[in-house]
C-alpha cells in the first residue's frame, strides 16, 4: 500500500481497505458528509432561486466540475505536493505583483490579469490554496510546536501574498488568503495563549485599522449594523434577507414557498 496514503483516523483504516473509493483515495466519511451539504444547499438554491432551471444547472455544472477537480488532487501524492509548494507559492506571488503593475481594472479595483485580449484569470484564487500549501511545507521538517521564529517566518509568508491583495483592492479575499494561512499556523501547535493574545492585539489596533480603510470598505461594515442607512442600495439584500427570515419564522414558510423569491424581491 502506498504510504502517503495510509488514513490514521481511529477505527477507520479497516473501513477503508473494505471499500472501493479508498483505492482512488477518497474517505468515504468526508464524502458523505460533503454530498449531504451540497444536496441540502442544492434544494435551499433551487427554492431560493424560484425553480430557476438554468441558475440551478450552472450550479450543477460547478460541482461536477469540482468533483473531478477533487478526484484528480486525490490521485497526486502529498509529496508531490510538499515537492512543489514553493514555487507554485513563488509563482503565485508574482502574479499578484503583476497585477498591481499592469493588471485590468474593473469597477474601481485591479484584480484580473487579462491574456491575449480575451481571457482573464484572478490570481489570487490560486494563493488560497498556495498560502496554506506554503506554510505547511515550511513546518513540514522544523520540530513543532513552532518556535517563534519559525512562527514569525509563517507570518511573513502569509502576510506579503495578503497584503498585495488587500492593495488591489479586495479586503474579502485579502482576509480568506489569510485566514488559510494562518489556519496552518495554529495547527501547527501554536500556543493558544499566543492566538488569545494576537486577538487582544488585534482589538486593540481595531480603531487605528478602521481609518486605514477605504471609504467604500468601511461603508459596507457600516451598513452591515445599520442597513436602513440605504434601503434601495447597499443595505438591500440584508433588509431582504431579515424580511425573509421574519416572515417564515423558526420553520420556514416551507420548500417553494418563500414569498421573497416569488415575488421577485
Amino acid at each position: 500500500m502506498n504510504q502517503d496514503f495510509i488514513r490514521s483516523l481511529p477505527g477507520h483504516e479497516r473501513f477503508m481497505r473494505d471499500t472501493w473509493l479508498h483505492r482512488i483515495h477518497v474517505d468515504p466519511l468526508l464524502l458523505l458528509l460533503l454530498s449531504l451539504v451540497i444536496f441540502y444547499g442544492l434544494v435551499v438554491l433551487y427554492s431560493a432561486v424560484n425553480q430557476n432551471q438554468a441558475l440551478f444547472d450552472a450550479q450543477l455544472l460547478r460541482i461536477g466540475l469540482s468533483f473531478v477537480g477533487l478526484i484528480i488532487a486525490a490521485q497526486l501524492p502529498p509529496r508531490l505536493y510538499v515537492r512543489y509548494a514553493p514555487f507554485v507559492y513563488v509563482f503565485g506571488v508574482l502574479l499578484l505583483v503583476a497585477v498591481l503593475l499592469f493588471g485590468v481594472k474593473v469597477k474601481g479595483s485591479q484584480r484580473w490579469l487579462e491574456i491575449a485580449g480575451s481571457f482573464r484569470f484572478q490570481p489570487s484564487e490560486l494563493m488560497k490554496i498556495a498560502v496554506p500549501l506554503a506554510v505547511a511545507w515550511y513546518f513540514h521538517q522544523r520540530p513543532l510546536p513552532p518556535s517563534f521564529k519559525d512562527v514569525i517566518v509563517a507570518l511573513a509568508i502569509v502576510a506579503v501574498p495578503a497584503g498585495c491583495i488587500v492593495a488591489q483592492p479586495d479586503l474579502g479575499t485579502g482576509i480568506l488568503v489569510a485566514g488559510a494561512g494562518l489556519s496552518v499556523v495554529v495547527l501547527a501547535g501554536l500556543s493558544w495563549r499566543w492566538v488569545l493574545y494576537a486577538f487582544l492585539a488585534m482589538a486593540a489596533a481595531a480603531p487605528g485599522l478602521w481609518y486605514m480603510l477605504q471609504e467604500y470598505q468601511r461603508q459596507r461594515i457600516l451598513t452591515l449594523f445599520d442597513p436602513e442607512r440605504d434601503p434601495l442600495g447597499a443595505g438591500w439584500n440584508i433588509i431582504q434577507s431579515t424580511t425573509a427570515i421574519g416572515s417564515g419564522g423558526v420553520w420556514g414558510k416551507g420548500l417553494l414557498q418563500g414569498t421573497q423569491s416569488h415575488l421577485d424581491f
